[in-house]
């Protein structure tokens, strides 16, 4: 049995995904049943920007309710999962030769819990989340998220939480169910990259056409795409899932990477 977890990318979209029995609460449910039980998650989430590196380190992370607007309901929503301190450490560990420091103020925000709520719905596997540092071009991103490689081997589920394709200015509020034309055109110039390999392209998607550029307007939902596809590697196969753009400019297209002979 190859000890080797897989990484996921999540397209989160609406908060409302947290509460909604829908195809994309459906799919993240399913996709569950394709993984290892893991031991400890790292999420990095569009929702956690900081300058530097920030890693949740305490013992009992709250949950965050970062939006507003929405139903009650959802304010009420309690995702208790456990931290993870050694975990914290060990990632930390991974970025050393970079800005970082541990957090015990954050806890875990809608980019993570809108989506592990519905993977594990105990609530019973320790989460880390990693923040993202906003004065770092895509690149770097890209190159640092290769370090964190070894946490696979230790029963690590590595997550990335955003969307591909994230224009909240471009939501049609009139065509929910289905992309504009810019916007599925991105998405499948994305996904064409990535199966194609060309995951170095995606670190200038701002040099991709115009589709890109309204795309991603601002690039926090955009690189947790690129953490997963650093981790990566030649053997690993990749499965699409919830791949579809809605409300005109919000795609929820993720995937799962995972070693050919990952046995549950």
């Amino acid at each position: 049995m190859n000890a080797k977890m897989p990484v996921l990318f999540v397209g989160h979209g609406s908060p409302m995904n947290a509460i909604e029995e829908n195809e994309f609460s459906l799919g993240w449910r399913n996709i569950a049943l394709k993984i290892p039980r893991p031991k400890s998650i790292l999420c990095i989430s569009a929702h956690w920007e900081t300058k530097g590196i920030h890693f949740t380190a305490m013992e009992k992370p709250e949950t965050i309710h970062d939006f507003g607007g929405f139903p009650r309901q959802l304010y009420e929503v309690r995702y208790n999962a456990p931290g993870n301190p050694d975990l914290a450490g060990e990632a930390q560990k991974c970025v050393i030769d970079e800005e970082n420091s541990m957090d015990f103020k954050w806890g875990l925000d809608h980019g993570s819990w809108s989506v592990l709520r519905w993977l594990y719905p105990e609530a019973d596997i320790p989460v880390v989340q990693m923040s993202l540092d906003y004065t770092k071009k895509a690149g770097w991103h890209y190159n640092v998220a290769k370090n964190l490689a070894r946490l696979r081997e230790n029963g690590v589920l590595i997550i990335g939480s955003g969307n591909m394709v994230h224009n909240l200015r471009l939501v049609d509020w009139q065509n929910t169910d289905h992309g504009s034309d810019w916007a599925e055109v991105a998405n499948i110039r994305i996904r064409n990259n990535i199966n194609d390999g060309d995951y170095r392209s995606l670190t200038e998607y701002d040099r991709m056409g115009a589709e890109m550029r309204l795309a991603v307007p601002s690039p926090e939902h955009f690189l947790p795409l690129l953490y997963p596809l650093a981790l990566k590697e030649e053997s690993d196969t990749i499965t699409w899932f919830n791949d579809k753009v809605v409300m005109g400019s919000i795609s929820m297209t993720s995937l799962l990477i995972e070693p050919v002979n990952t046995l549950i």
